[in-house]
């Protein structure tokens, strides 16, 4: 779903029978971070056992960043995902990096199977943490 207000009504159709639950943002708009913070709670009242995933898009433009920024979007990130008890993928579709392994994580976290994607946790590198 789009992250505006109005596709909301439309969460139950998406939500109520989902393994797993991809939830992304703009890497290169903050706000967009804490609006996943809504998005989470209206999904979790609605299926409790879906796997959640935090996904940061845009990395392509994110690398950009100054150090500083990279490092208060990266932190802020990782407390989102620590707390939805979330994998962190940052990820950028336009220039596919990190777009299989998002799939690749997916699959070993549903079928729990053993996983082969190395992590990257660097700041400033396109992170990948399970």
């Amino acid at each position: 779903l789009g992250g505006q207000e109005e596709f909301s009504h439309m969460l139950p159709l998406v939500c109520n029978e989902a393994v797993a639950i991809l939830y992304l943002f703009d890497l290169t708009r903050k706000s967009t971070l804490s609006s996943v913070k809504q998005w989470y709670k209206k999904s979790r009242k609605l299926n409790k056992t879906a796997i959640p995933f935090l996904i940061g898009t845009k990395y392509d433009y994110f690398a950009t960043f100054e150090d500083k920024e990279k490092q208060a979007i990266t932190k802020q990130a990782r407390q989102f995902a620590a707390a939805m008890k979330a994998p962190l993928i940052f990820c950028s579709a336009a220039q596919g990096i990190n777009v299989k392994a998002i799939f690749k994580v997916i699959l070993c976290k549903v079928f729990n199977l053993k996983c082969t994607v190395n992590k990257i946790t660097e700041i400033g590198d396109p992170i990948i943490e399970y």
